[in-house]
């Protein structure tokens, strides 16, 4: 389950709740193929970094067409 961050944040960022789903998932699996070994280092789930990251504005959703 996430908790931190709360997800009604995560919500006010993107715009809707199957946004930020969409935009976690694709985020989480370039993390864990890209940053597995910064993962394991500091023992993180990819789901909780990367909804840290949309939070703090690192990850911004793009619309495409």
């Amino acid at each position: 389950m996430l908790v931190d961050p709360p997800i009604d944040k995560l919500v006010n960022k993107v715009g809707n709740k199957y946004a930020v789903v969409g935009l976690l998932s694709k985020r989480a699996r370039t993390l864990m193929e890209k940053r597995s070994d910064y993962l394991e280092q500091q023992n993180l789930n990819a789901v909780s970094l990367a909804a840290q990251e949309v939070v703090d504005g690192k990850v911004e959703a793009v619309e495409e067409d």
